[in-house]
Order: structure tokens, then C-alpha cells, then sequence
């Protein structure tokens, strides 16, 4: 049975934003009070957050697919719609995100640290927000844009300061267990170690973390053994220890020989190979261990490594080995640069930036990509010409029309917004003036006019001024 699982494929859906409502506000009296249709609310989120207490994937393992809730539609009487609930998943510390091509998308380390994975979708503006001088009472309401949907790929690596690198059976996890008060499993066939484990040694004022990495064996960082599932967990480890066996049973091995092999694993893995590392020969309490050891002892800091000969089982060395650690950490961790704050890096948009592009396809049909098009045309109910209308106005205004006419599309040309998978396509008819304008002030209804003084006869007239505070008020934060 698996209990332990650093590696998951997970499905997030955000939530789709509410609808807005399309309403007119009815009172005894007042047989025209004008449009009330709430906006919709936003559909909730997915969100990673790192949380200590959680140490494996396993709950992901099961449960891969995971959905945030919708957000409400409005209603009339000016209620909008209730937001939905963000989902938070907490994750071990050190989880590395990336999407299905191996893209990192985040590093989450520390506590606290979050990453959204799935954005909701923002809920449709009710007509009461759609009203403006021009369009006095809309009889429509725009749709709530989906939530996003990802396939992602959670990864775990091990924070710690220390690893312990070796073969089967060398001795690690009874290294760890007089280290610290970590508790491996500890017995004398290979492989005992199926899991990374995680031990706290204090060594004078200094605290670091150690980690006992599953065995290696030849061919670990090509799939072999279960090297490579676990070789990710030495990647942050400041400082890494080999942990050879001088009491092996196996006549074809030897401390130099598994030095050999493992940094050959190092090497092949990727960059493993130039962390500081020190050697340990173990079970020196073995009367052959205790000779061999200071047979190849002299051989081993000719190569440059600091040495230790140490028993788990006599607690012979130990104390040693442990300021020697929290040495090597020490200066490890005073070379680091000190963390900034958090800035916040703005980039503007070039001046001519449009926003979107318009590309001519083999088979003729033109495509516009961009945001605001692909947006506008997912909150638009096709089955209102209102809001097709209203459609209309807003790409014109935003220059597509223009840019198709310099693209070279003509009337009755294939037109298509959005990508090949979820576009919409119509044919294309230019205008002279799109919209409103076009249609005799699209959305007034005469019966709202009364008599009006000259200067604000003159604020309504400026149609622009009202359509730019209309955008601001979709595009705000939520």
C-alpha cells in the first residue's frame, strides 16, 4: 500500500463566474424605475499553499481531480451575485509546480507560500452597470467568464541541509536515528528505506535538518533501482554526506568503489556533483570495518574529502561528525545572499499595443486573438441582439474593424475570435459606424427622457467620457 507519494498529476478547475441579470425595477407608481440587475460573483480560485504539517502527496494521489465552486448569478434590486469559494490545497514544503510540458510554474518553499494554479473566472456585469447616458435601459447583461482549467504537475523535493548518499544497506537510517530523534526503519536486508526521512540535529547553536535518502545503486539517474524517484530530494541539500559501508558482505564491493559509483550517479543526475560533500565510513564497531577503514582512509583525503569514521551502533564518532555538519552548514548558509523584500516589478504596454492580433489563415479565415476579444465574446449571449449589438460596439471601439481592414478581409470573409479549439466564426460585414451609432443609439429608451437644464443636457452628450468609466467599472479589481 502506498503511503508515501512525491510526485502527482492534478486536475484544477477555478469556478465559473455568475451571470449578471438583466432586470427593470417594478414599484407601484413607478412603472418605469429603470434597470436593476445585479452583477454576477467570481468564481473561486485554486490556490497552493504550503503548509508544514502535510509531508506527502498522497492525498492528491488519490483525489487528482479538484474543483473550486461557481460564483452566483445577480439578481434584480441591484443584488449581485455571492463569490465563490476559493479552494486551498496545502502542500508539503519544498513542492515544485509545473505544467505538462516540465515548465516550472513555481518553487513553493516556506511556510505560507501560495501560488493560484487556477484563476475563476470574473462574473458578468447585471445591466444596471451596463446603463449609461446613451444606453438608458440595456435589456441584457453579460455572461460570467469560465474559470481556468489546468492539468499540473506537483513534484516534491526534500528541504533539508544534509543528505546521506549511498548504497543499500550502508548504514543511513542508523545514522540518522543517533543523530537526531527521527525513528527510520532500520533492518539488514536493501531497500529498507522506501521514503525520504527527516531528522533535527542541534550541534552547539547551530540547527540544521538531515535527510536519509532511499538507497543508490548503479544506473539510479536512468530509472534504476529507486534512485531516480528519489535523487530529487538531495537537489536542496546544502551539504551531502557518503555514507560507506565498510563491513559489506559482498566481495565484488568496497568503500572506493561505491565512492565511485555514487558520484558517477551524482554527476549523470545534473549538477549533484559540485555540492561540498564529506565521506563517513560506518560500522567501525566491526573488527574488518575498523581495518578496512584505515586502509582506504588515506586514499580518500588524498582526493580532497574531510573523513570520518564513525558506528551507529557503538556511537562511536558521532559527536564529531556533527560539528563537522554544522560547520560546513554554517558557512554554507552565510554565503547565501540575504533575501530581499518583495518587490513589485511593473511592465507597461507599449504604446502601440493594440491588445489583440488579427493573422490571415491558409484556408483564408481570419483570426482575432487577444484578452479583451476572447473575453467579450464568452460574456456575450448570442441569442440577444442587444448584447451582439453591444458586442459589436465594444470591438469597434477597440480597433478591430480597422485592423481587419488592413489585414485585407472583405466582405463576406470568415472571421473567427478566440483559438481554432473554442472560437466563434461568423461572416464579416464592415460598417461604416458599428454599433449604436450605427443602429439609432442601441438600448435608449425615449419614455426615461424629461426635460433637462443645458449643462446637463451637455454631460450626457459625452457618450465617450460615460463609456470609459463603463469599462472601468468591468475591468476593476474584484
Amino acid at each position: 500500500m502506498t503511503t508515501f507519494v512525491d510526485r502527482v498529476e492534478l486536475h484544477v478547475a477555478a469556478g465559473n463566474g455568475g451571470h449578471g441579470c438583466a432586470s427593470v425595477h417594478r414599484e407601484k407608481f413607478k412603472p418605469l424605475g429603470g434597470p436593476d440587475g445585479g452583477n454576477g460573483g467570481r468564481g473561486g480560485d485554486v490556490t497552493l499553499i504550503v503548509d508544514q504539517s502535510v509531508t506527502t502527496l498522497l492525498e492528491y494521489h488519490h483525489s487528482p481531480h479538484r474543483k473550486a465552486t461557481n460564483g452566483k448569478p445577480g439578481e434584480g434590486g441591484n443584488r449581485s451575485g455571492k463569490d465563490g469559494t476559493d479552494l486551498v490545497l496545502p502542500v508539503p514544503d519544498g513542492t515544485v509546480v509545473m505544467d505538462g510540458a516540465g515548465n516550472v510554474l513555481a518553487d513553493l518553499v516556506g511556510h505560507g507560500t501560495s501560488y493560484i494554479a487556477a484563476q475563476g473566472g470574473r462574473g458578468g456585469l447585471g445591466n444596471a452597470a451596463l446603463a449609461s447616458a446613451r444606453r438608458k435601459a440595456p435589456g441584457f447583461a453579460l455572461l460570467g467568464v469560465p474559470g481556468d482549467l489546468q492539468d499540473i504537475v506537483l513534484e516534491l523535493k526534500t528541504v533539508a541541509d544534509v543528505a546521506l548518499v549511498g548504497y543499500p544497506s550502508a548504514g543511513k537510517s542508523s545514522l540518522i536515528s543517533v543523530l537526531s530523534a527521527a525513528k527510520p526503519k532500520i533492518a539488514d536486508y536493501p531497500f529498507t528505506t522506501l521514503v525520504p526521512n527527516l531528522g533535527v540535529v542541534t550541534a552547539g547553536e547551530t540547527v540544521y535538518t538531515i535527510a536519509d535518502v532511499p538507497g543508490l545503486i548503479p544506473g539510479a539517474s536512468q530509472g534504476k533501482g529507486l534512485g531516480l524517484e528519489f535523487l530529487r530530494h538531495v537537489e536542496r541539500c546544502s551539504v551531502l554526506v557518503h555514507v560507506l559501508d565498510t563491513a559489506t558482505l559482498e566481495s565484488e564491493r568496497d568503500p572506493i568503489s561505491d565512492l565511485d559509483t555514487i558520484e558517477e550517479e551524482l554527476k549523470q543526475y545534473g549538477g549533484l556533483d559540485r555540492r561540498p560533500r564529506m565521506v563517513v565510513l560506518n560500522k567501525i564497531d566491526v573488527p574488518d570495518g575498523k581495518d578496512l577503514a584505515e586502509m582506504v582512509r588515506p586514499d580518500l583525503e588524498a582526493r580532497g574529502y574531510r573523513v570520518f569514521e564513525v558506528s551507529a551502533v557503538a556511537h562511536t564518532g558521532l559527536r564529531e561528525l556533527s560539528f563537522a555538519l554544522a560547520e560546513l552548514i554554517a558557512a554554507s548558509r552565510a554565503a547565501k545572499p540575504q533575501e530581499e523584500a518583495t518587490r513589485i516589478v511593473i511592465h507597461p504596454k507599449a504604446v502601440d499595443d493594440s491588445g489583440f492580433t488579427v493573422v490571415q489563415e491558409e484556408d483564408g479565415l481570419f483570426r482575432v486573438r487577444g484578452e479583451k476579444p476572447e473575453r467579450w465574446v464568452r460574456q456575450t449571449d448570442f441569442s440577444n441582439d442587444e448584447a451582439v449589438g453591444y458586442l459589436a460596439d465594444r470591438l469597434n471601439r477597440l480597433g478591430v474593424e480597422q485592423s481587419l481592414m488592413k489585414a485585407g478581409a472583405r466582405s463576406g470573409d470568415g472571421v473567427a475570435i478566440g483559438p481554432e479549439d473554442n472560437a466563434v466564426v461568423f461572416d464579416w460585414e464592415p460598417t461604416v459606424m458599428a454599433g449604436a451609432e450605427m443602429l439609432g443609439r442601441r438600448g435608449e429608451d425615449h419614455r426615461f427622457e424629461a426635460p433637462r437644464p443645458a449643462a446637463q443636457r451637455r454631460r450626457d452628450n459625452q457618450a465617450e467620457r460615460d463609456d470609459a468609466t463603463q469599462e472601468f467599472n468591468e475591468f476593476k479589481p474584484f
